[in-house]
C-alpha cells in the first residue's frame, strides 16, 4: 500500500484516478491548485506524486522545480494534456519520473505507478532509469530504445508493450495480463492486437527476443 498524492483541477480525472488506485490497495488525496499540491507533496505524508501541468495558481512545471529545489525526491509522474516534445522534455528535466499525455488508459498509468513505487523502495542508489535485458535497453526518462548500438523507435504502445516484458524477463506473460497492463481493463479480450504488437517489437528487437508459449502467452528471452 502507498500514500499517492494526486495533484489535478478536472474533478472527473482526479476522482477516476483516485478511485482505480484505491482499488488497487493505495490511499490516494487530490487537490486541485498548485500551491495546495506543493505544499501537500512538501509534507513528506507522500510515496508518489500524480501531477498535472495545467494548474490554476501555480502550473505543474513550478510545482515540480520548488519541490526539487526544496530537496524532495519523491517519484513524480506528470499527467498532463500537454503532450509536444517540449513540455515533455522540460517536465523530465525539470525532475519528473515519468511523463504520460491525456487521454491515457488507467491500466498503463498504474503500471508505471508500480514501477517508480518499486524503484522508490529500493533507495536512491537503486533506482534506475533505464532497464536493460540481453542487447536490448529501454531509457525510461526519454522513451528510447536501443538493440545493442542501434536505436530503435517505438510507439507509445509497443514502449509501454517492451517494458512490461523487460520487468519480467524470463516469466510467461499471458495475453490476458498483456491486455490489461498495456491496454486496459475494457479492450475487447479476444482482439489479435497483443500478438499483432509482439510481432512488431520481434522485427525490431529481433525474432528470438520474445518467445511464444503455446497455450500460455509471451516470453521475453533477451
Amino acid at each position: 500500500m502507498a500514500r499517492i498524492l494526486i495533484v489535478e483541477d478536472e474533478d472527473r480525472i482526479a476522482s477516476f484516478v483516485a478511485k482505480g488506485l484505491r482499488a488497487d490497495g493505495h490511499v490516494a488525496t487530490t487537490v486541485g491548485d498548485g500551491h495546495s499540491g506543493l505544499d501537500e507533496a512538501l509534507s513528506g505524508g507522500y510515496d508518489l506524486v500524480v501531477l498535472d501541468i495545467g494548474l490554476p495558481g501555480m502550473d505543474g512545471f513550478e510545482v515540480l522545480d520548488q519541490l526539487r529545489s526544496s530537496g524532495s525526491r519523491v517519484p513524480v509522474v506528470v499527467l498532463t494534456a500537454r503532450d509536444s516534445v517540449t513540455d515533455t522534455v522540460a517536465a523530465l528535466e525539470t525532475g519528473a519520473d515519468d511523463y504520460m499525455p491525456k487521454p491515457f488508459r488507467f491500466a498503463e498509468l498504474l503500471a508505471r505507478i508500480r514501477l517508480r513505487l518499486r524503484q522508490g523502495q529500493e533507495g536512491p542508489a537503486g533506482r534506475e532509469d533505464a532497464i536493460s535485458v540481453g542487447e536490448v535497453t529501454l531509457d525510461l526518462r526519454t522513451r528510447r530504445a536501443t538493440v545493442g548500438e542501434r536505436q530503435v523507435d517505438l510507439s507509445a504502445r509497443e514502449f509501454t508493450l517492451a517494458e512490461i516484458f523487460m520487468l519480467n524477463p524470463g516469466q510467461v506473460l499471458s495475453r490476458e495480463q498483456l491486455l490489461d497492463h498495456v491496454w486496459g481493463f475494457d479492450f475487447d479480450p479476444g482482439s489479435n492486437v497483443v500478438d499483432v504488437y509482439v510481432g512488431y517489437l520481434r522485427k525490431k528487437f529481433g525474432a528470438s527476443t520474445i518467445a511464444t508459449v503455446r497455450g500460455m502467452g509471451y516470453r521475453f528471452d533477451a
